[in-house]
């Protein structure tokens, strides 16, 4: 029998995607001189759902002139008249409309900045007007003219 018929394959597996990023490959293959291309990707390990723009930082930081505009405390006031009416809790009221309970708490204190989208919410809910001039009011059910 020659050395031709019979074959013996080595076969080495290749490694791993996951382990050729880990530090010790990188610096496996910087000393044996291969070139190494690292990348940090953007925003990589912060889960961040909503990043908060240079504007929004500058308006939190600024005092007097550049204020964010906040509910006015009557408002406030008929939510919880309205809540209370109705026999919910801040908690049972933000379950309704899909929002934290905290939400529910700034607006009835007047620290709450306004959205009309909750605002909106809130006002199907109670059953009472929130915005313009008559405010307070019981909300008509569409369809309905004064």
């Amino acid at each position: 029998m020659s050395d031709w018929d019979t074959v013996t394959v080595l076969k080495k597996r290749a490694p791993k995607a996951s382990t050729m990023k880990s530090e010790q490959a990188v610096n496996a293959a910087r000393r044996q001189g291969v070139p190494v291309d690292t990348q940090l990707k953007w925003g990589a390990g912060g889960n961040k759902q909503h990043v908060a723009t240079k504007n929004t930082a500058k308006l939190d930081r600024e005092t007097e002139e550049l204020k964010h505009e906040t509910i006015s405390l009557d408002i406030g006031k008929i939510i919880q008249q309205g809540r209370q009416a109705k026999g919910l809790s801040q908690k049972d009221l933000a379950t309704k409309i899909n929002e934290k309970p905290q939400i529910i708490t700034d607006y009835e204190a007047g620290r709450g900045i306004p959205n009309n989208v909750i605002i909106g919410k809130i006002e199907k809910v109670i059953g009472l007007k929130l915005r313009g001039k008559d405010r307070g009011k019981p909300l008509l059910p569409p369809g309905h003219k004064k």
